[in-house]
């Protein structure tokens, strides 16, 4: 895409979009990318308004900021975006799973 700077900015936006939250070890491994590269993204963001973080036990977990004026307009684009990811990236970055299974259900 190339509109928001570099391909780590525009990954890192794209897995907050699908997932609705995450952090920068979850984001970097998703694509294997360098964490602080990651970081550095998420930390850039954070500081320019589009997202904010809270602490969940030693893990900062990443979210919309939603005081951001810019939010529904980005929140679109993302998703036009998100269709235009090729299927079988699609499949290997969004489709994991995001909670552990429930106990007691047969693999």
């Amino acid at each position: 895409m190339g509109i928001f700077g570099n391909q780590t900015a525009e990954r890192t936006l794209l897995a907050l979009q699908n997932y609705g939250e995450g952090y920068a070890r979850e984001i970097a491994d998703l694509y294997g990318l360098p964490h602080s590269v990651v970081q550095k993204q998420l930390l850039r963001l954070e500081r320019d308004g589009v997202l904010v973080s809270q602490l969940k036990g030693r893990t900062r977990i990443f979210t919309w900021n939603p005081r951001y004026p810019l939010r529904s307009e980005l929140s679109a684009l993302l998703e036009k975006a998100l269709t235009l990811v090729p299927e079988q990236d699609r499949e290997r970055w969004f489709y994991e799973r995001r909670r552990p299974r429930r106990s007691g259900k047969p693999l």
